[in-house]
């Protein structure tokens, strides 16, 4: 059960794979780090259409990012699975989700299918956590992924994803909860980075 458990990440206790730690190989040539780069590719795509669109509620838009986020869950799990964890994956997922994030964002500043401050809100909030997840990884540092986060992370993907679908005030309520869970989800990063200490490598 817990092997089952930490394979669909429900469980992600213990210290960082060796192979994501700073100094380690990049091994670019991963099929996790391949859903990485079809998910970097397909960004300028989603942008593209959405901006097109003239309203921002494209269907194939709307699916590409939605594919765009699930690929993040998808990469994770082959990782798990396979065993084929990498320091490129460890540089490269933090990058392409921040970017997801904000590509989403841009599209909603720019339809006005979300409300404007809490875009703002989440833009800020997605530079902060990049730059801390870039020094926990450059410090050896683990920085666990929460619940918190991760309710944030659903309620803000889901946000921009239905606004780009249906203009819904439960849609964009829903938003500004994942905005806040978000940013208390970043102080708690926050106090756990100041308190930690770089991981000792895993014993084989």
């Amino acid at each position: 059960m817990g092997s089952r458990r930490r394979l669909f990440g429900l469980d992600r206790s213990g210290p960082l794979p060796s192979e994501t730690r700073k100094g380690a190989p990049l091994h670019p040539w991963t099929i996790p780090n391949l859903i990485g780069y079809l998910r970097l590719a397909a960004i300028p795509v989603f942008l593209a259409l959405a901006f097109e669109s003239g309203d921002g509620r494209a269907p194939a838009a709307a699916l590409i990012y939605l594919a765009i986020t699930l690929g993040d869950y998808v990469d994770g799990f082959l990782a798990r699975a396979t065993g084929q964890y990498s320091r490129m994956g460890a540089l490269l997922d933090p990058v392409v989700d921040r970017i997801t994030v904000l590509s989403g964002a841009a599209v909603c500043w720019h339809f006005e299918l979300l409300p404007r401050w809490a875009l703002l809100i989440l833009a800020l909030r997605e530079v902060v956590t990049l730059v801390l997840a870039q020094m926990a990884l450059r410090r050896g540092i683990d920085l666990a992924v929460n619940w918190i986060g991760r309710i944030g992370v659903f309620l803000v993907f889901g946000g921009i994803f239905w606004s780009m679908v249906f203009d819904w005030w439960i849609i964009r309520a829903g938003f500004v909860a994942g905005v806040a869970i978000s940013v208390l989800a970043t102080i708690v990063y926050v106090r756990a980075a100041s308190g930690s200490h770089p991981a000792a490598p895993a014993q084989a």
